[in-house]
């Protein structure tokens, strides 16, 4: 490749401060065409991937990509043999799409539940790595796991719930709602997935959706010292019964109906796991559209494949590996990390504390873990506050980051944090149940670059005739293991064929709305092309935040756009109102900042507010929030 490595260059730093490491990287780069890690022959054959690629007779990773894509239903029974899914009866045909690869069918006439496949693991081995709210380094071994999921499993059998019920959990990810979450998918039924950050009305909005006839919760979040209401949230929102785990210093005062975890939790440690077909939904996710109610996506038996082998291949998870990942079950990268780590006979590292500080990087070190997970906000903030600096991470074998766009800088510092280990860029989506676009540990890695299209998927990048490029508009090239083909509150043709163009080949080209830039052999992504936008790693829509902001007095119109800071990252959030009457521009900030706050998520932050006399808009009066875009200095 070069004539000059990163890792050459690096090593002669060994020991100054990061900031003669990025005075170098910006000098030599051109250099090594911006790799700042590459495998060695070694280390490429010392990976899932690497072993997959030599047992297949392949001489590299792009071309294992081609024959996934070529051989589709072929690379992804093998995925699942690789993985180790269980089928309580084999399929009768691996892909079937006679209907459409819209409307693809995975696996036919098989009949599973996931869960089985979770737990195959030896019995005595770490399920869970976790430092709870007294910072003590804890174990739950996959017996341990196992039995607390049945016992959930049965106590719901036993209060009247069944097969197909919907059960939302609206929780921290914890050792109990790990267990909540796979009893309820063990029992057969759908598990509806909450944020803990969500204000009422969004918990009511997801429920009334889902149909949900529980909802696990806590009382607080134990949170920096506070006690952050999560309870009272759900009880504001209207929700049917609840099973309340209490972890405050006061007991919570329960409405009638609703139970205490204690009380709601039987002894049976034994479940035989309900069985469906590879279509049944397990869990009901959301995600934002561009107008309205949140698009509800549905995860099947199936889905957890697409997660398991993104986990396999690009992220090298293996047997007895620590996988840490700051999330929760609202967001995809809940499901994701259960399934992605315990298929794969990986322990999840949780850390209850935020992940803002020292202590979270110390829980990286104590727990020993091997992939950690994030998103580019939170490298931003350690890279501003030095609070990592110091630590021993050499456990640590690759990063990977998701949920916004990254700022190679940044990510050019998170190597340096654990002395060089690659970061695995992964985009993707719930509708996905995974990436489309990633990175491998065969594949050298360019900070804030992805480096393949993910295997068994595959992409085009076109421009606005619909011409192949090298900076425009993502499509998806379906089918794939993960890809919905149904919604429950949108039709799903609609959102993501209608009207799109066809592939170079004539192929069907389904939409995703994300903007790609094509460099050598790596890519970069540039956010969203449509009216939703990525907010400290969730998806919210233009409209959800104006409904919102519209509310405030004096206000007549806003219009909310995300734009990205200068050298690429996170999406920052920009809002232009007009007025009734007269403001400040600082009274309206905190009225706007307060509504986002009570009424959506306290993760999103106004980064600019502009008072105008009008907003652009088209000769339908639709509000030309890209115009916005485009002016934004």
């Amino acid at each position: 490749m070069a004539q000059k490595s990163w890792r050459e260059v690096s090593a002669k730093l060994s020991g100054q401060p990061f900031e003669a490491h990025l005075k170098a990287y910006r000098e030599n780069a051109s250099e090594f065409e911006g790799v700042a890690w590459e495998p060695s022959h070694d280390e490429m054959a010392d990976t899932n991937a690497g072993r997959f690629l030599k047992k297949k007779g392949f001489d590299g990773f792009p071309a294992l990509h081609a024959w996934s894509v070529a051989e589709r239903a072929t690379f992804w029974s093998e995925a699942a043999k690789e993985v180790g899914i269980r089928f309580q009866n084999p399929a009768e045909t691996v892909l079937d799409v006679s209907g459409g690869v819209e409307n693809a069918k995975w696996f036919k006439g098989s009949h599973l539940n996931i869960v089985e496949s979770c737990f195959q693991a030896p019995s005595s081995a770490d399920a869970i790595c976790y430092q709870d709210y007294d910072r003590q380094l804890k174990r739950v071994s996959y017996r341990e796991l196992a039995a607390l999921a049945n016992r959930v499993a049965n106590s719901l059998v036993h209060d009247g719930f069944g097969p197909g019920d919907a059960i939302a959990i609206d929780m921290p990810m914890t050792v109990e709602a790990v267990a909540i979450y796979l009893g309820v998918v063990k029992m057969g039924g759908v598990v509806v997935s909450i944020a803990d950050s969500f204000a009422p009305d969004e918990i009511r909005t997801r429920l009334r959706i889902a149909g949900a006839l529980a909802i696990f919760t806590q009382d607080v979040i134990p949170r920096a010292g506070k006690e952050l209401p999560l309870y009272q949230k759900v009880v504001e929102a209207e929700a049917p019964r609840a099973i309340v785990l209490s972890v405050g210093t006061e007991k919570a005062e329960l409405r009638d109906g609703d139970s205490e975890w204690s009380s709601f939790l039987g002894e049976g440690e034994e479940f035989d796991a309900v069985a469906a077909g590879p279509d049944a939904p397990i869990n009901i996710l959301f995600s934002s559209g561009t107008t309205g109610d949140p698009k509800a996506i549905a995860w099947t038996q199936i889905t957890p494949l697409k997660c398991a082998a993104d986990g396999y291949f690009h992220h090298d998870i293996r047997s007895g590996d620590r996988v840490a990942w700051p999330t929760n079950l609202g967001w995809m990268m809940g499901p994701w990390l259960i399934f992605a780590a315990l298929i794969n006979k990986a322990a999840i590292a949780l850390c209850y504390d935020a992940p803002l500080g020292k202590e979270f990087g110390t829980f990286v070190q104590k727990a020993q873990v091997t992939m950690l997970g994030l998103v580019p906000s939170l490298v931003k903030q350690w890279r501003s506050s030095a609070c990592m600096e110091g630590l021993d991470w050499s456990s640590v074998r690759c990063f990977s980051s998701t949920g916004e766009c990254s700022n190679s800088e940044d990510y050019l510092y998170l190597m340096y944090l654990a002395n060089y280990r690659p970061v695995v860029e992964y985009c993707g989506g719930t509708e996905i149940g995974g990436g489309f676009i990633t990175g491998s540990l065969c594949l050298p890695a360019v900070p804030g670059a992805f480096s393949t299209p993910a295997l068994g998927s595959d992409f085009v990048i076109l421009d606005e005739s619909g011409a192949l490029c090298d900076n425009g508009e993502l499509f998806l090239v379906p089918p794939s293991v993960g890809l919905s083909t149904s919604l429950i509150n949108r039709d799903h043709f609609e959102v993501y064929y209608a009207d799109t163009p066809k592939g170079p080949r004539g192929e069907t080209l389904r939409r995703h709305g994300d903007q790609f830039e094509r460099f050598g052999s790596f890519f970069r992504g540039h956010g969203r092309v449509d009216d939703t936008m990525n907010l400290g790693g969730i998806k919210v829509s233009s409209a959800e935040i104006e409904r919102v902001l519209n509310k405030t007095p004096g206000v007549k119109e806003t219009a909310a756009i995300a734009v990205s800071p200068a050298g690429g990252g996170p999406s920052e959030l920009v809002v232009f109102v007009v007025l009734n009457e007269k403001l400040t521009a600082d009274a309206l900030r905190t009225a706007f900042q307060q509504r986002i706050k009570s009424e959506l998520n306290p993760l999103f932050k106004i980064h600019d507010l502009r008072i105008v006399d009008s907003l652009p808009r088209t000769a339908s009066n639709k509000v030309m929030r890209r115009v916005l875009r485009k002016q934004y200095p």
